[in-house]
């Protein structure tokens, strides 16, 4: 489908890949055409990318090309990792999906440059993960040596204070530039630690490997680094991209309930913004992911990070369309913000702010009932808030959203759905009251 923005017509196609892995099936890769078109609105419109779908499961995805998403739950993970390709040109790389992934060892040596590594990683996740991330390292592998910093858990420790912890462990090891930072944790731990390479020596490597549903679906995909102010949530930061995503799906295993709703918070996302199959998948299956029935969580995040990589690839820098992968973030943020970091985890602000970007295409006649009703009961299915703490007041969120990264020129940008499920805009050309409405709605005072 095509996706309008304002001022310019840009049309995209992908070549055909030549480079197939034994299992995939060149008949399938069919160029993919992308029209971006300014329309007077100032709204950028992303409807659904058409995607062709294979009779059989392909193992490798190149996110240039047409995408592969195989929607049958049955097959299981095997030794061999899914691939999903972030194209980027000479930055691109691979996420790798699968189980007991960081018992091969050769998929994380491969993207280790120099002879020493820095695992970053927090109090949580180090007792369950931290030797067998040194042992995938250093296997066969004795002239590399692995040092690792243990961080404090939780979002209230994302600030400069604790990332400082990073740069003096480097410091003191000695690292030099052709060292790779290895994170190893859920999204705090990601952010911080590509924010931490992108700055060390002007810039090292690093490799995701994310342990949490909402790091595996979304955070560690991109290249988005950084870490909160006070004032806002990831106002500082680059975009950085690491050597490699390595998705080791049995990690999971350990993820206490609420972070696994958490992380389905994202899940949700895709669907309602760009992917309305994925989302009727999701209603269908919402019970599966909540049990951790391990082929629906594989799908889920496979299919996540399809739709991240395609985003990503042709809009690395959020000009315009990855933007609109922060539906809900703007009133989530400011849930974060004002409610303190660490109170609620992103996902469920997320959530919460999700019930009122939908609420608000709502009131614009943009969206009909049906869609506000779904949204509310697959949320309320992932045991996930739809509505903001009774704390949060409408100056609360006023205050906070003036400072989102979206605002431009003072101008206060939103992604909103528009038109049928799977279709969403970001645009700050909509009526002022109904965002009066919503905040009104939702806060008592």
């Amino acid at each position: 489908m095509a996706c309008t923005t304002n001022a310019f017509a840009l049309s995209l196609s992908s070549k055909p890949n030549t480079n197939f892995s034994p299992d995939f099936n060149p008949n399938l890769n069919k160029p993919l055409n992308v029209t971006l078109h300014r329309s007077g609105t100032g709204d950028l419109n992303l409807a659904r990318l058409a995607l062709s779908r294979p009779s059989q499961p392909s193992r490798r995805i190149c996110a240039n090309a047409t995408q592969v998403m195989d929607q049958s739950v049955g097959e299981r993970s095997s030794a061999a990792p899914t691939i999903v390709e972030v194209d980027l040109g000479n930055r691109s790389y691979p996420i790798y999906i699968g189980s007991r992934l960081l018992d091969q060892h050769e998929l994380l040596q491969k993207h280790v440059h120099g002879k020493k590594v820095l695992v970053v990683t927090n109090t949580t996740v180090a007792p369950l993960y931290l030797d067998k991330v040194v042992d995938a390292l250093t296997r066969g592998n004795p002239n590399v040596s692995v040092e690792n910093v243990i961080l404090p858990d939780g979002e209230k420790y994302k600030n400069m204070e604790t990332l400082m912890k990073v740069f003096d462990k480097a410091i003191e090891s000695r690292l030099d530039r052709r060292c790779t930072f290895v994170a190893l944790g859920g999204g705090v731990i990601g952010d911080m630690c590509g924010f931490a390479a992108a700055a060390f020596l002007r810039g090292v490597n690093f490799i995701q490997i994310p342990t949490t549903v909402m790091a595996q679906v979304d955070s560690s995909v991109g290249g988005k680094t950084g870490i909160n102010h006070p004032l806002g949530k990831n106002l500082i930061g680059a975009f950085y991209q690491p050597q490699c995503v390595l998705v080791d799906t049995d990690t999971l295993d350990t993820l206490p309930d609420r972070e696994l709703a958490s992380g389905l918070a994202e899940v949700i996302k895709y669907g309602l913004i760009r992917d309305a199959e994925f989302f009727e998948w999701q209603e269908k299956n919402m019970e599966k992911l909540m049990a951790r029935d391990r082929d629906a969580l594989v799908y889920a995040i496979k299919r996540s990070c399809e739709n991240k990589a395609e985003v990503v690839s042709l809009d690395e820098k959020e000009s315009g369309l990855r933007a609109t992968l922060n539906l809900g973030h703007t009133f989530g943020h400011a849930i974060e913000t004002g409610f303190g970091y660490g109170e609620w985890l992103h996902g469920e602000a997320v959530a919460a702010g999700t019930v009122m970007a939908v609420d608000m295409s709502y009131r614009l006649g943009w969206i009909d009932s049906s869609i506000v009703k779904r949204v509310n009961d697959i949320l309320l299915r992932a045991k996930l808030p739809t509505a903001p703490p009774e704390t949060m007041t409408v100056e609360m969120f006023k205050s906070v959203m003036a400072v989102d990264k979206k605002v431009a020129d003072g101008l206060l940008r939103l992604i909103l759905l528009k038109g049928p499920l799977g279709n969403c805009v970001f645009t700050g050309e909509y009526d002022r009251e109904a965002l009066d409405d919503t905040l009104a709605a939702f806060c008592k005072s």
